[in-house]
């Protein structure tokens, strides 16, 4: 393992900036918030730690890239912003996402309340779910997990003539498999950040399908005609955990942020960290360092401890009628039981110490 490590000036440096006007626009943060924020160059803070790389696959060491620190993204002519005409944020389901439709409804409103939490002050809207058949994308059959993959570039396309007028983005979440190019052997998403268009698939990280008796397995499927998508007639999707939900989340926020402009961070453990494997997403922390903290909440303008508040509030929002997975994959009956968040208390109790500094 490796430790990545700053000097405290350095990241002092990405946070605030030695440019006069970005300085004095961080000291118009209140004191409180500037607290939390300067834990980012602490050498002793618990909060924010440094990145520790566990194998020479991870991406630091695999995908070189300059940092970008605050200066550079504020002062990125390409980075767009919400504005008062572009100010929601739309999910559109591909397929279904669970294995009744009640289950499938919830778990995208699930999703829905976390990037309303995450991405504060924003508008988040859901579109009609839509059959992949709707997208006219191309599918296959992965010679090696031999599981359904659908094309995320067609998907790109077919979002990009659905974005509605008043979006800052529209993202696409599926429990199908996707594959950019047929040279590739999947892809976890892929965003046109130009076209504020995102789509990512969660079909990855169900708790089985590494497994040898892994359900979505499928035979190449015999198309009677480029329009027929049967193949996708009662496709498998993985039961609904709470590690599912928060693998999820974690794809859907870090994917998102790269619309906002955030390019993968290299300064402390952080959701804008990249990971080139399952196992590397799962070390990443759910929520920003300080240095990306400050490059959102400029794009957006929230309060940090509201935003914070509000991701509390929707780990604790775990109402008693909200339905989650049947115990096996039938599509008719539900279970009533409470939006699945056991993964998230770690992180709840994270948000928690936050707040206590801010609240000091």
């Amino acid at each position: 393992m490796k430790t990545v490590r700053h000097s405290e000036q350095t990241l002092r440096t990405a946070l605030i900036s030695k440019n006069p006007a970005l300085v004095s626009q961080y000291e118009k943060f209140d004191a409180a918030e500037r607290r939390l924020m300067n834990e980012a160059f602490q050498p002793a803070s618990d909060l924010f730690r440094p990145i520790i790389l566990h194998s020479q696959s991870d991406w630091i060491t695999s995908h070189p890239e300059p940092p970008q620190d605050f200066e550079e993204f504020f002062s990125d002519p390409s980075r767009k912003t919400p504005s008062r005409e572009k100010h929601s944020i739309y999910i559109q389901c591909i397929g279904s996402l669970g294995n009744t439709r009640t289950v499938s409804e919830e778990y995208v409103k699930w999703l829905k309340g976390y990037c309303e939490a995450f991405f504060y002050g924003l508008t988040v809207k859901l579109l009609e779910p839509v059959p992949v058949s709707a997208t006219r994308c191309a599918f296959r059959v992965n010679d090696n997990t031999k599981n359904l993959q659908i094309h995320a570039g067609h998907i790109l396309h077919f979002l990009k003539k659905k974005k509605p007028e008043d979006a800052f983005c529209i993202v696409g979440v599926t429990m199908i498999d996707l594959y950019p190019r047929d040279s590739w052997n999947f892809v976890f998403g892929q965003a046109s950040l130009t076209d504020g268009v995102g789509i990512f698939s969660f079909a990855r990280y169900g708790g089985d399908f590494y497994s040898s008796g892994y359900k979505g397995k499928v035979k190449a499927p015999q198309r009677r005609s480029s329009h027929d998508y049967s193949a996708f007639d009662n496709y498998y999707t993985p039961d609904v955990t709470s590690v599912l939900l928060l693998r999820s989340c974690k794809t859907l926020t870090h994917e998102i942020g790269h619309i906002f402009g955030l390019r993968h961070c290299q300064w402390l453990a952080c959701l804008m960290q990249g990971s080139n494997h399952l196992e590397e997403a799962d070390r990443r922390p759910l929520d920003l360092c300080p240095i990306c903290l400050r490059k959102l909440q400029c794009a957006i303008g929230f309060n940090i401890v509201e935003r914070y508040k509000a991701l509390v509030r929707w780990i604790d929002d775990e109402s008693a009628d909200t339905p989650r997975v049947t115990p096996k994959h039938g599509r008719d009956g539900n279970v009533s039981l409470p939006k699945p968040v056991e993964a998230f208390k770690e992180w709840k109790e994270w948000i928690i110490k936050c707040l206590a500094v801010v609240q000091k």
